[in-house]
């Protein structure tokens, strides 16, 4: 939307007659009495956007939290305003004292920190430190929530809290706002799954600002859908909530764009920059310092896939990890001579039912007699994998992440709690650029797998490295690492697959070995 030009405005109001410049000061009277008063352009496309849930912002500057108050006070009586600490929520309730009183009601601090609007409206404020935190507020319907700074919430979070987004009041509208930044860390990164219409530049179907998309959540997994009405997942019927985002920069703010607000903006070091001040949610994250793999490896990675030739590659590795009924995914990948990896197969969990239609998944995706494997950690592998061993004879290896590792790290330092440690590192060392082995991995541009391969933590326990368990991040996150814990399994399996490809099998059965000399020359 182009800036209004004040000068074109008062021309044109000089032309108007009497009887009209007089409905013109009317109609200007009754909006300039209303306690908020939306600035020109996205803040006011924001504020009249019919979506149930809006993401707002990007950039720094761009009025996030003055919308959060102001459509509470324009348009919604029960509302609840989340920071995800409790200390930041001073400036949310600054503005909103500044915006109600006291001609609209009054702020009452204290255990409340509720401000009470004289025709019974109430907007509480709160902080949700902990991830649980979220439960002190479910059962309490509200038909306003905004979560401000979005980005720093956990996805769990604030999906769990929308489950109470409703009102008995006849002609209510019901509403959530996430004003947000681009995250600047690992549990912010939902953000771009649950908006990937308009964030994710990959995703098949694009949305523009401000376009409403319909999505239903069916056991923690957004699917989106067609269009508003209910669909039937399961035997149980869905009805579909709409979505948008509305971009906002510094440029947008009347009262900031002018003001050394922006000079602060450009000395920030890089990604902060181009966060904050273009609102790029795709600038590179701020690594945790006890990450796993750092983002830039895995962005290296996915830019030698981007760059590298449009050739077909024998097929050394196909791997799952399982799942069935439950909110993860059953995700099948394939690893590649030249280390190149195949993009992943998703099926949601609660669509598979049957070991064996996965193992048929997986054999339509098989080809050049690839080395197969599945995650067989809690016994959910154990169905496909027999059935791919006895009804089809294939040697389908079990990989348990929670047994014994005798490895080493690569500089012999340390060992491994655990299988799933020595896997996670080991991918960890191919994809150092420097001080590893610098595989030259090649790794699908995909926003989710970036994300979940930069998600695990470790930590060093005694003399052994120990990886954050696929538990304790769906706790921390509020979701899995399906497709990572497949690239990780595939490169498991590379020695093996390596061996198995470079040697073939004649007529007459094993008892002759002939090298590929075509796949050891690309590897």
């Amino acid at each position: 939307m182009e800036a209004i030009d004040l000068t074109q405005i008062e021309a044109l109001i000089q032309r108007l007659s009497d009887d009209d410049r007089k409905e013109l000061e009317k109609l200007a009277a009754q909006e300039l009495s209303k306690p908020f008063v939306p600035n020109p352009g996205p803040q006011t496309e924001a504020l009249n956007s019919e979506a149930d849930i809006l993401l707002y912002g990007g950039a720094a500057g761009g009025g996030k939290s003055a919308l959060e108050i102001g459509a509470w006070f324009r348009d919604h009586h029960s509302g609840l305003v989340l920071r995800r600490e409790a200390t930041q929520l001073d400036g949310l309730i600054e503005f909103c004292k500044q915006v109600g009183e006291p001609h609209h009601g009054k702020f009452v601090g204290g255990s409340e920190n509720v401000f009470k609007r004289h025709d019974g409206g109430r907007l509480k404020f709160a902080g949700l430190n902990q991830p649980d935190d979220w439960r002190k507020h479910a059962g309490n319907a509200r038909d306003f929530m905004a979560f401000d700074e979005a980005g720093e919430f956990l996805r769990e979070q604030v999906f769990s809290l929308i489950g109470w987004l409703r009102s008995t009041r006849q002609g209510q509208r019901c509403r959530v706002i996430l004003g947000s930044n681009p995250p600047r860390g690992g549990d912010g990164e939902w953000m771009i799954e649950e908006f990937a219409p308009w964030l994710d530049p990959l995703h098949p179907d694009p949305a523009a600002p401000g376009e409403l998309r319909w999505a239903i959540v069916v056991s923690g997994v957004t699917e989106w859908v067609e269009g508003p009405g209910k669909y039937e997942r399961g035997g149980e019927e869905y009805t579909a909530m709409s979505r948008t985002f509305i971009p906002a920069r510094l440029d947008d703010n009347p009262y900031l764009k002018d003001t050394n607000y922006r000079a602060v903006l450009q000395g920030l070091p890089e990604p902060l920059r181009s966060q904050l001040l273009y609102g790029d949610f795709l600038a590179g994250r701020e690594d945790h310092e006890w990450q796993v793999i750092p983002s830039a490896w895995v962005e290296a990675a996915q830019e030698r896939w981007r760059n590298a030739p449009d050739v077909r590659r024998r097929m050394l590795a196909l791997s799952a990890d399982i799942a069935m009924g439950g909110k993860d995914n059953l995700v099948i990948g394939s690893m590649h001579e030249g280390n190149w990896f195949s993009e992943f197969e998703r099926h949601k969990g609660v669509d598979v039912k049957d070991p064996i239609d996965i193992a048929a998944k997986m054999l339509r995706l098989r080809r050049d007699d690839a080395d197969v494997s599945v995650d067989l950690t809690g016994g959910w592998g154990s169905g496909p994998r027999s059935y791919l061993i006895n009804h089809h004879n294939i040697d389908c290896a079990g990989i348990v992440y929670s047994e014994a590792s005798g490895a080493r790290t690569r500089d012999g330092r340390f060992g491994f709690k655990n299988r799933r440690a020595e896997m996670w590192w080991q991918f960890r060392e191919a994809l150092d650029p420097e001080g590893g082995a610098n595989e030259k991995i090649m790794l699908p541009p995909s926003t989710r797998l970036k994300a979940e391969l930069t998600t695990p933590r470790w930590e060093l326990r005694g003399s052994d490295i120990l990886i954050e368990s696929k538990e304790d991040i769906k706790k921390r996150i509020g979701g899995s690492t399906d497709e990572a814990d497949v690239a990780v399994q595939l490169w498991h399996r590379r020695e093996y697959a390596a061996h198995k490809a470079v040697t073939k099998a004649p007529p007459g059965g094993w008892d002759h070995v002939e090298p590929d000399d075509n796949l050891l020359d690309n590897w």
